[in-house]
This record gives structure tokens, sequence and C-alpha cells, in this order.
């Protein structure tokens, strides 16, 4: 499928690209090539190819949810410069 200045100007409009007239030249070139090989790719005979999402067998690699003990709060605030009802107090940064 070759492509045009045309397309390639198109394609840009819509991704609100600008480009020179040597980029554009040049990406008339590289896209054409890539659009050429997908082709090549639409001969290869998949029928006999199950649909995937991934390559790799997926499986859960999350651990397992266990309750700890978690860290007192008193020694969580022992270093806090502020604190303020159990809470660390910090400087305002919304204007």
């Amino acid at each position: 499928m070759k492509l045009t200045k045309e397309d390639v100007k198109y394609v840009a409009d819509l991704a609100r690209l600008e480009f020179t007239n040597e980029e554009i030249d040049r990406y008339v070139h590289q896209l054409t090539d890539i659009l050429e090989y997908e082709e090549q790719l639409n001969e290869l005979d998949t029928s006999n190819v199950a649909p995937t999402a991934h390559v790799l067998p997926i499986h859960n690699v999350f651990r397992e949810d266990v309750v700890t003990p978690s860290l007192d709060r008193e020694k969580a605030l022992m270093n806090a410069p502020e604190q303020d009802k159990g809470c660390f107090k910090v400087p305002k940064v919304i204007e």
C-alpha cells in the first residue's frame, strides 16, 4: 500500500502534529514500508493458531493476604515535626 503526502498530512492533523516537508517525505517512505510489511503478515495462514492475549502463560503472582502487625502510631509520629489528632500535619500546598 503506497501512502501519499496527503495521507501523512491527514494522520498528522488527527494527531495534532506539525511536520516539515522533509519530514513528511521521510514518513511517507517509512510508513509505506511498515504497511507493506504488514501486508506480508496478512498472507500467513493463521487458521490453526489459537487467539491469545499473551505469548507466555500467565499465572497469579500475588502473595497470600496475611494480616501482620503494623507500626505503632505513636512510634510513627514520634519524629514528626507537627502532628494533629494522630496524623502527620503538613503545610497546605494548594492555592
